[in-house]
């Protein structure tokens, strides 16, 4: 018997005496994630952070005070009974766990794998503010992966109520999409989700990298839609393949749901941005996970650099993705270069430490000035200037102000910008009367409703980029508006919405 299972066995008498205090919870270590070794794991695709096992899963969960005022529950973006289903792992309750998380997450395997709960329902766990040290907070995003991947299972199909002969479009297959589609088709409408890549699943598919969320926890919730009678049609552009004014007008579709994300990637506007090697994160992203450029042939034929040398321009979690995927895609050298320092860095915690042990050089304080070339187009090294941390900005974080004439060059053949995302205008362009902001975002009100009738948004599209489950709370406000509008609807000749 383990030392853990020793404690854990301990623990359990304590708690059937009803005599564990809270003095006994503190003294629990937080238990660590096992994970691939840092050298093998720059060679594969595999995850990296393995799930804990049964004992650290209980131990863990037995560090948690069950909070009556549960202040972790008001840091979730969809109110999750976190202090319930915990308690349900503490006595090895897995599928009751389970069924509390998905009475409000219907994507706990993929939520308890990339949502950033540090900043959210960890950030105020009474344990972590104890320690003064919201990385010994409980790690309730691990509870939460290990029993969506001890209790799951992808083939339970959620009831379906008689069919209303009402149709829904989703447009988009991401997290919000995906509770959309779920919550509207339990209503028994007839509803079909629109996909613009050929494989459903959208950021999570093309811009999450496997290593940290497995393709096959994605298709296994398309699998679930598929069999609650979900249509799935790829392939398709909303604003080219057909206008949100032609699915409702000549379609025969009653409501709309957008949820297209917002992947429209921004640069820098520097002098060689044009060059050959200069990715959008997106665009080298999309290219290793969704069209598998990592297999270089064997199975996939999508094109890729070869890099030897790469600079990728960021410090959130798209630039740590970026780079870490390089790694893995063979370059020798990857370099992080970030304006701030890692005190400001939007990346997880967790992402930048594991970028650091697979031996990424972060260059902080640092920016690119130009991108340079050689006489055929192709990148030879970026100039960039060294920075230092002024007053805060509207973020809140210190601002960078360049220091004059440190420029210095790194000699790159491949640069990627992950300096964030903005809104595709496609949908805005095509959609006559749909209220935009001054960023192009979709502009909603408190149930998700646009200025169309019958046409809501949620996500990435309104929110700008946000997160997993922000996205998913928003398909499910958007879906119970999309319910109540269609019962309360009289079937009239159809409304033009444009």
């Amino acid at each position: 018997m383990t030392e853990d299972e020793k404690l854990l066995k301990e623990l359990l008498k304590k708690q059937k005496a009803g005599e564990l205090k809270p003095s006994d919870r503190f003294n629990i270590p937080p238990q660590p994630m096992p994970q691939q070794d840092s050298v093998e794991r720059r060679s594969n695709v595999n995850e990296v952070a393995l799930g804990y096992t049964e004992t650290q899963a209980r131990l863990e969960a037995m560090r948690c005070l069950q909070c009556k005022n549960a202040p972790c529950i008001k840091g979730c973006p969809v109110r999750i009974r976190i202090g319930d289903f915990i308690a349900a792992i503490a006595k090895g309750r897995y599928a009751e766990a389970l069924a509390i998380i998905k009475e409000n997450s219907l994507l706990p395997a993929v939520c308890g794998r990339v949502c950033p709960q540090e900043v959210q329902c960890q950030q105020v766990c009474t344990v972590g503010r104890k320690f003064k040290d919201v990385g010994k907070a409980v790690s309730i995003g691990r509870l939460e992966r290990f029993v969506a991947d001890r209790a799951g299972g992808g083939d339970a199909v959620p009831k379906v109520a008689s069919e209303t002969g009402k149709k829904v479009a989703v447009i988009g297959s991401g997290p919000g999409g995906i509770v959309a589609a779920s919550d509207t088709r339990r209503a028994g409408h007839a509803v079909t989700v629109f996909e613009a890549f050929h494989k459903p699943g959208g950021v999570m598919v093309y811009g999450i990298p496997e290593f940290r969320l497995p393709k096959a926890i994605v298709q296994a919730e398309i699998d679930v839609l598929e069999k609650m009678g979900v249509k799935m049609v790829c392939n398709f552009v909303v604003g080219r393949t057909r206008t949100i004014a032609q699915l409702m007008n000549e379609d025969g579709f009653d409501a709309v749901y957008i949820g297209v994300g917002a992947g429209l990637p921004r640069f820098m506007g520097i002098e060689g941005e044009q060059l050959v090697g200069v990715y959008s994160a997106n665009e080298y992203l999309t290219r290793a996970n969704l069209m598998k450029a990592y297999k270089f042939g064997a199975g996939a034929d999508t094109p890729i650099a070869i890099s030897k040398k790469v600079a990728v321009i960021g410090g959130g979690n798209v630039a740590m993705d970026s780079a870490r995927t390089a790694v893995r895609l063979g370059a020798e050298k990857v370099y992080l270069v970030y304006r701030r320092s890692e005190k400001e860095m939007p990346a997880r915690v967790e992402e930048v430490h594991h970028a650091r042990e697979e031996g990424i050089r972060f260059h902080i304080l640092r920016n690119p000035k130009r991108i340079l070339g050689n006489e055929a187009g192709y990148v030879t090294a970026i100039e960039c200037l060294k920075y230092e941390l002024g007053q805060p900005d509207d973020s809140g974080r210190r601002r960078p102000i360049p220091i004059k004439g440190s420029e210095f060059a790194i000699d790159v053949d491949t640069v990627i910008i992950a300096i964030g995302n903005g809104a595709n205008p496609l949908i805005g362009q095509t959609t006559p009367g749909l209220e935009l902001n001054k960023w192009g975002n979709i502009v909603v009100d408190e149930n998700c409703r646009t200025s169309l009738e019958g046409v809501y948004a949620g996500g990435d599209i309104v929110l700008g980029a946000a997160t997993v489950i922000l996205a998913m709370g928003q398909g499910r406000i958007a879906a119970a508006a999309i319910n109540k509008y269609l019962a309360a609807k009289v079937p009239t000749p159809r409304e033009n919405p444009t």
